[in-house]
C-alpha cells in the first residue's frame, strides 16, 4: 500500500492513545506504521530533502493538529496523552477525523486563522488543505518540480549553443567538481574538437596523481554500445583505467550493459544528470532566493539538570 496521507494517519492516532495513559511520539510512529503494514522500505521512505521519513513527517504533523484541536495534550517532551475532548470524539465512532470535525473547535480555528498564507501544493503554512500533504512536502515538491523545470531549460540552451560552448562547459563542471586542478591546467587537457563533443584527458586531482579520459557528445540520439566499446578501447590506448563519457542526450541498453561487464571504471552521465550536475555545482544558474526552515529547540525549553 502508498504511505498514508496525514489525514488517514489522524484517526488511529487517536484510537492508540484511547487508553488514557501517557503515550511517546517515536513508540506510536512504530506502532501505527505497523498498523498501516507498511513495509520496511515505506517506513525509512524520505522526503525529497532526504533529511527525515516521509511517514514520520505526516505522523509529527497529524500530531500538531490534534493537539491544536484539542483532542491530544503535550505531556512532555515527545509525549502525549489523549484529552476529554479526545475521547469524545472518538464515542461518536468517527471513520475520519477531517479537517472540517478539527475545524469545529476554536483552538483549531485559531491555529488554523494564523496560517492564511498558503504554500505551493495545497498545504497552508500551519494547515493542510484537500491535497493532504504537509508544509514540508508542499514545499519540497515545489523545489523538485522547480528544479525539474530548470534542468530542462538548462539542457536545451545546452543543445542549442555551438560546440565550442559545449567544450567549455565541460571543463567549468569538471573544475567545480574538484578535477583538473585550475581552470588554465583542465583548459590545455580538454578540448581536442571531435566528433562535434571533446575528446581528451585531465587530472583527477590537484596533483595530477591520477587522470581522467573525457569523451563529451552533444547529441540528440542516445550514444550506443559501439560508440562506448570504442571508448574504451581509447582508454588501452592511453593505459588509462578511468573514463567518462557525458552526452546531451542518453546511451542506449546496450551502452549501459557493456560499461557494467567490463573491468574499467567507466562512467556515463546523460542528459538530465548532466543538467543536474550544473545545477547542484552552480553553473550556468544563479540563486535566486534561500529559504530556512526552522523548528522549535525542545533543549533549549526543557535543559538537561547539572
Amino acid at each position: 500500500m502508498a504511505i498514508p496521507t496525514f489525514l488517514e494517519v489522524m484517526l488511529p492516532f487517536v484510537e492508540l492513545t484511547a487508553d488514557g495513559v501517557e503515550h511517546q511520539l517515536q513508540q506510536t510512529i512504530s506502532d501505527l506504521a505497523d498498523h498501516f503494514h507498511l513495509t520496511d522500505a515505506e517506513r525509512v521512505q524520505l522526503l525529497p530533502s532526504g533529511f527525515q521519513a516521509t511517514f514520520t513527517n505526516r505522523v509529527a504533523w497529524a500530531s500538531t493538529h490534534l493537539r491544536k484541536a484539542g483532542l491530544l495534550e503535550r505531556t512532555g517532551r515527545g509525549r502525549f496523552r489523549i484529552t476529554e475532548r479526545g475521547k469524545a470524539v472518538l464515542a461518536e465512532r468517527p471513520t475520519s477525523i477531517t479537517i472540517a470535525k478539527l475545524a469545529t473547535f476554536p483552538e483549531y480555528q485559531q491555529f488554523k486563522s494564523g496560517a492564511a498564507n498558503k504554500e505551493p501544493g495545497g498545504a497552508s503554512v500551519g494547515g493542510v488543505s484537500d491535497d493532504t500533504v504537509t508544509p514540508e512536502e508542499a514545499i519540497e515538491n515545489m523545489a523538485a518540480s522547480l528544479r525539474s523545470s530548470l534542468a530542462q531549460e538548462l539542457l536545451e540552451r545546452v543543445k542549442a549553443a555551438p560546440p565550442e560552448f559545449f567544450e567549455r562547459l565541460v571543463v567549468d563542471l569538471l573544475v567545480a567538481m574538484g578535477y583538473g586542478g585550475s581552470r588554465a591546467d583542465a583548459g590545455q587537457a580538454v578540448g581536442r574538437t571531435g566528433d562535434g563533443g571533446v575528446d581528451g584527458i585531465i587530472k583527477e586531482d590537484r596533483l595530477g596523481l591520477d587522470v581522467v579520459y573525457i569523451q563529451a557528445k552533444r547529441w540528440e540520439k542516445n550514444v550506443g554500445g559501439p560508440e562506448v566499446r570504442e571508448f574504451a578501447g581509447s582508454l588501452d590506448g592511453h593505459r588509462a583505467t578511468k573514463g567518462v563519457v557525458i552526452t546531451t542526450s542518453g546511451f542506449t541498453p546496450d551502452a549501459t550493459s557493456f560499461v557494467r561487464a567490463i573491468g574499467k571504471r567507466i562512467v556515463l552521465i546523460d542528459g538530465r544528470q548532466l543538467a543536474d550536475l550544473m545545477i547542484d555545482f552552480g553553473i550556468g544558474v544563479s540563486t535566486v532566493a534561500t529559504y530556512t526552515l526552522r523548528r522549535v529547540d525542545n533543549d533549549f525549553f526543557e535543559p538537561t539538570l547539572a
